[in-house]
């Protein structure tokens, strides 16, 4: 056993502290043994740098946009494996290097998944690595805020540049969504800024119409709060997994969020993505539930046995109907 990997025999890295031997064949909620990239790619969108997706996530969200990474090992989709952390820290170096990676502006190593919090311990010793052969190296860590204030505190001694994706202000459409609380996010959100302001990139909000669009008022004097120049994008939401049926975010819907949270007293705020893609309106799904109760009927439909959607106490965690979705399965 590599001794950089020997905490994950007693894994606590995020707020789930499930306390499990991954390297001896136990599982928590992420479901993670070993660390293991998924993929790496040279990538324009701001930070501009070279993407490590690892596999596995610590949240189950219904709107995931990587899902097939984000449920691995469930979801049996050909990843990379364990890389060795100098061959692949060498890999990214040359690649930012590349005459491409240079055309780009890529100037970091951005590490996502999924998340990065369940292979934490791999992420520092690829950055360690790295920066043994160049110092100046830039490291991006995006983050779905759900990790331990030790977690948070390791991130932060390694990092150039933090995402930081908010999924709901609320605890009732945050569990909905995510099957986690949102108390250790929102923790870890004010942290971020008040200790490493300088680091934060941009939290970022995947706005998906009829289900977190209340939360944009609450989120933003939340942030407003704590400092109004903070940066937040606001993303168009893309019909995906388990929310594939319902539309994406239009134009005049994010335009809304962005004055929303300016007149909340934000500073910096925008949109990105593409808006208005094709489907049903939550609305006109179940028109009789508000968004977290048509959030959590969702994830029913799909077989979630989790009235509250608390992964993190469900009897059937070790058989997740979300993580095992087929969408072969649901055409």
């Amino acid at each position: 056993m590599e001794d950089y990997l020997r905490e994950l025999t007693d894994c606590e890295l995020c707020e789930w502290r499930c306390g499990v031997d991954r390297l001896g064949g136990e599982r928590g909620v992420c479901m993670l043994g070993e660390p293991k990239v998924a993929s790496c790619t040279l990538h324009p969108a701001p930070p501009q740098s070279y993407t490590v997706f690892i596999g596995g996530c610590n949240l189950r969200c219904l709107n995931c946009q990587n899902w097939n990474i984000s449920h691995f090992p469930e979801q049996q989709v050909r990843i990379r494996g364990h890389l060795d952390p100098e061959k692949l820290a060498r890999e990214a170096l040359s690649k930012i290097r590349s005459l491409k990676g240079k055309s780009i502006g890529a100037d970091r190593i951005f590490f996502s998944g999924g998340s990065p919090t369940p292979s934490l311990p791999y992420v520092e010793r690829v950055v360690k690595e790295a920066e043994r052969i160049d110092k100046k190296v830039g490291v991006n860590y995006d983050t779905n805020g759900f990790l331990t204030e030790g977690s948070l505190e390791r991130v932060l001694n390694f990092t150039t540049s933090i995402t930081f994706d908010i999924k709901a202000f609320s605890g009732e459409v945050h569990r909905a969504l995510t099957g986690a609380p949102v108390e250790p996010v929102l923790r870890n959100a004010e942290k971020v800024i008040e200790e490493a302001k300088d680091k934060l990139w941009e939290f970022r909000y995947l706005l998906i119409p009829g289900i977190n669009e209340e939360d944009v008022k609450p989120l933003s004097e939340f942030l407003c709060e704590i400092d109004k120049t903070v940066p937040l994008n606001f993303l168009a939401f893309r019909p995906n997994f388990i929310f594939k049926d319902i539309r994406g975010v239009e134009k005049k819907e994010l335009d809304k969020a962005v004055n929303t949270a300016r007149e909340a007293g934000l500073k910096n705020v925008e949109w990105s993505g593409r808006p208005g893609l094709p489907g049903k309106d939550p609305k006109d799904i179940f028109t009789d539930k508000g968004s977290s109760e048509t959030a959590k009927h969702l994830a029913e439909m799909e077989g979630c046995s989790s009235e509250y959607r608390d992964c993190g106490a469900c009897l059937n965690n070790k058989d997740c109907s979300i993580k095992r979705y087929r969408l072969e399965d649901n055409e």
